[in-house]
């Protein structure tokens, strides 16, 4: 049954470009996606003729201006002024759409192939254990990622799953954080020297201190090792949850502020974007406004890692936001925009202390 385009869904353009969904709410006739592989007959993805190599070095709002730089010069009909968002985006138009991969399909095709190879295999194990230990069906589960469009090398390819739903979402978070805290045979989080490894290679990209990356790093939920394989679990709403469509709100830019701010409630800051509703705003720098009702992040670093009652501190772009369906005029703050060249961020004010 044809459905929506929802966050983490790939499409293969007529060029066979391959761009990864972002969110839910999309232009009419246009799906707002990153560049994510590009074919490369020397590229470590794919097999035989058909290869490719990653366009996005890093998953940073900074490192995605590397794509919009690559689509200016050879395929400029991939970018969009959107004049609800006031960006400059990449956002593919229906018309150059080949193919519309969606991840619980795919995963519901690998659960009848006849042969799969031994990373096909992990995905399929790792689905259904969390499904039985959530009691969340198979068919609200998906994969995404190189095993989605068929290009995984399980050599170095991880596993990218997918769950669809709010509750089904929150019974999976809480079923993989009881495995993990358990430390269920094969599955368990990232242990000391991979969280080392990946805090030495990455952890420049942002703009906190080591030690603060590492406890946002710790936060994370959805995130470990099963099989010797990292696997990453990302929740999605579904049609019936998307109460919104694009044009519905209008974002006015404002500038780079920081503030400190209280969590009113973080239950959409497991989706993408991630929302947190927030009060007690105190400004530290830029414009100071009296109505910042929400920080939202494109950044997937920053999602699901604070929790309602904390005070956390934040830094991005300042939105005047006018829901065009209510009359109601506010303001929010954007991490993840290219006016912040990397230093926008979100940390618990916890973090701002050094570990002992």
């Amino acid at each position: 049954m044809k459905r929506s385009f929802r966050n983490r869904d790939y499409v293969k353009t007529v060029e066979d470009l391959l761009f990864t969904v972002v969110g839910d709410i999309h232009p009419v006739e246009r799906v707002l996606a990153y560049l994510k592989y590009i074919p490369d007959n020397e590229g470590r993805w794919g097999f035989g003729e058909r290869r490719y190599r990653r366009a996005l070095r890093y998953y940073t709002t900074m490192h995605l201006g590397e794509t919009f730089s690559y689509l200016e010069r050879t395929y400029p009909q991939y970018l969009y002024d959107s004049a609800v968002q006031h960006l400059h985006i990449s956002a593919v138009p229906a018309a150059y759409i080949q193919r519309h991969y969606c991840p619980e399909a795919k995963l519901s095709n690998l659960l009848k192939a006849g042969h799969l190879d031994s990373l096909e295999r992990k995905a399929i194990d790792l689905a259904r254990l969390i499904s039985e230990e959530s009691r969340v069906d198979m068919r609200h589960l998906g994969v995404t990622g190189s095993i989605l469009v068929g290009i995984h090398n399980p050599r170095f390819s991880d596993i990218d799953l997918t769950v669809y739903g709010r509750g089904n979402s929150l019974n999976v978070k809480a079923a993989l954080t009881n495995l993990l805290d358990k430390g269920f045979r094969y599955l368990h989080r990232f242990d000391d020297s991979a969280i080392d490894e990946w805090l030495n290679s990455r952890s420049w990209l942002y703009p906190l201190s080591r030690d603060e990356v590492e406890l946002v790093c710790r936060r994370h939920w959805n995130r470990g090792v099963y099989q010797e394989t990292a696997f990453s679990i990302h929740p999605g709403r579904v049609e019936k949850e998307v109460d919104e469509s694009y044009g519905d709100r209008l974002y006015h830019p404002r500038g780079i502020v920081e503030v400190e701010a209280v969590i009113e409630d973080a239950s959409d800051s497991m989706f993408m974007p991630g929302v947190y509703s927030v009060s007690s705003v105190q400004s530290l720098d830029g414009s100071r406004v009296s109505d910042v009702r929400e920080i939202v992040t494109y950044e997937g670093l920053y999602c699901d890692i604070a929790s309602r009652g904390e005070r956390v501190r934040a830094r991005g772009k300042l939105e005047a936001v006018e829901d065009r369906r209510t009359g109601e005029a506010y303001h929010r703050i954007l991490i993840g925009s290219m006016e912040a060249r990397g230093t926008d961020y979100l940390k618990p004010k916890l973090s701002l202390v050094r570990r002992v």
